[in-house]
């Protein structure tokens, strides 16, 4: 084995140095998903006990040493009753990440029939409506401006939401594949006010304002018109026919399943 380093009896070697590596990784992970929380003050808490633990060990300090891994094993417990809320978040935003997409087919297109049929209808009602497809990028500044659902996408739910009648109805909903994540989000408006001939209202440049700003796809249906149109980095289709829509928002996804 190839040694790195050697201070005193301590030796140091690649695989010692992979294995602090991958530790300090997942620590530093764990720090930046934590950092605006109290968690993360038990998370340094536990981090100091670890280390006098390992001095302990080294110095032959037995009886110390097995006071402080009793109090760490006791510690570890308590971080993952007390902080349940913010250790999902953290599990969430790992099976987000790339690696993770990536591996794991994506399952938005299951729900682009649910969307297409619930569009088609507000459409053809003359109901106006936001729908945000996320893509590579994490949305979650757009998603706190709203109100977090995570619920199951279906014809009926975005129905409900898009009602006039509902407290949700104005802003846009965000949708991760098979769930909508959260209603009534605030998007950013474009500096852009006509494209070609046509003055566009203020879905439309909401929808096309973030679709500058990130990777997402957002279909907008018209109150006015009742026509569809789709924003895709920092484009507008407009006006797309009725029995189109479901084909127009395969083709906007196919990247994501070849």
């Amino acid at each position: 084995m190839i040694e790195v380093l050697k201070i005193g009896f301590l030796s140091f070697n690649i695989i010692d140095l992979i294995d602090v590596l991958i530790v300090a990784a997942l620590f530093l992970g764990l720090y930046r998903a934590l950092k605006n929380t109290i968690a993360v003050q038990i998370l340094f808490g536990m981090v100091l006990l670890i280390f006098l633990s390992f001095i302990t060990e080294m110095v032959n300090l037995r009886a110390l040493n097995w006071i402080l891994k009793t109090i760490s094993s006791v510690w570890l417990i308590a971080f993952i009753v007390l902080f349940q809320p913010e250790l999902r978040r953290l599990l969430l935003l790992i099976t987000r990440s790339y690696p993770f997409k990536f591996l794991m087919k994506s399952k938005i297109l299951e729900t682009l029939d649910e969307v297409a049929e619930a569009a088609v209808e507000m459409s053809e009602k003359h109901i106006g409506a936001l729908i945000v497809f996320s893509k590579s990028q994490n949305v979650q500044m757009t998603v706190d401006t709203g109100l977090q659902i995570q619920a199951t996408v279906s014809k009926e739910l975005l129905l409900s939401i898009f009602n006039t009648k509902s407290p949700l109805h104005d802003g846009a909903v965000i949708i991760e594949d098979q769930t909508l994540i959260a209603a009534r989000c605030v998007l950013p408006l474009s500096s852009v006010t006509k494209y070609g001939t046509r003055n566009l209202g203020t879905r439309h440049r909401a929808g096309l304002g973030l679709s500058e700003q990130i990777d997402a796809v957002i279909l907008i249906v018209s109150e006015e018109t009742g026509s569809i149109s789709i924003a895709d980095t920092g484009s507008l289709q407009l006006d797309i026919p009725r029995n189109e829509l479901l084909v127009v928002l395969n083709q906007k996804f196919q990247t994501e399943v070849k």
